[in-house]
């Protein structure tokens, strides 16, 4: 997950967003003008900032212009108002913005704006390893050898680290209790496949958020250790 500073005068603005973005497994910054936004920055570089444009000190298209130049601008900014002009946005844009929320900011706006933030800003994968006369690099290990026209279940050779998606149950119980274990070791499975985003749990499960929520405390699934786990 990632750190995102959150830079906003609004008081009930700044705690919205830090619930928001914390539910979703990130760790939240919070400042609420420019001088706490750059003591923010130069202690540790966050991952995304969202940047209010209208504070009372130094707005933050000015904050933007001033990080841009200094070659502080390493990360994705989005930049938030409630009273934002196009010629606002594209002003923003030029000095380097990702891209431009407008107040008030639903939830799926804000969520998807910032997965597409970070995954822009994130590091490109390796390539992957050559595969050279049935032996897989680079630790050199040969290959498992299968029958020719058989298929090999890589996923199975692999040590889990989470829970699995083939689980088996004890059936010689109460069907509540049966049905309880089986609830509980699905909602794990997504969590952990999901790094614990709820939003895209929900999705998974075809469940709202605030359902989901109530499922979860209703089972005793522990969020916490589930995004531990992811």
């Amino acid at each position: 997950m990632a750190t995102i500073l959150v830079v906003d005068d609004e008081l009930g603005i700044r705690g919205l967003l830090s619930d928001i973005l914390g539910d979703e497994g990130h760790t939240v910054e919070l400042a609420e003008n420019a001088a706490q936004a750059r003591a923010a920055r130069e202690r540790k570089a966050p991952d995304l900032v969202l940047l209010d444009i209208w504070m009372p000190d130094v707005d933050g298209i000015t904050l933007l212009k001033e990080w841009s130049g200094a070659g502080l601008l390493t990360m994705p900014v989005i930049m938030m108002s409630g009273h934002g002009t196009i010629d606002t946005a594209v002003e923003a844009t030029k000095h380097g913005a990702m891209a431009f929320l407008e107040k008030p900011i639903t939830l799926q706006k804000l969520l998807r704006s910032v997965e597409l933030a970070l995954q822009r800003n994130a590091p490109r994968p390796a390539p992957a390893a050559p595969v050279v006369s049935g032996w897989s690099r680079p630790d050199l290990e040969p290959a498992p050898y299968a029958p020719m026209g058989s298929v090999i279940n890589h996923a199975a050779l692999q040590t889990p680290t989470g829970p699995s998606a083939d689980q088996v149950f004890n059936l010689d119980r109460p069907l509540r209790e049966a049905r309880d274990a089986f609830e509980r070791s699905y909602f794990e499975f997504h969590l952990a496949k999901e790094s614990g985003s709820m939003t895209r749990v929900a999705e998974k499960t075809g469940l709202e958020r605030t359902h989901l929520y109530r499922k979860l405390k209703q089972l005793g699934v522990d969020i916490g250790r589930a995004k531990r786990n992811g």
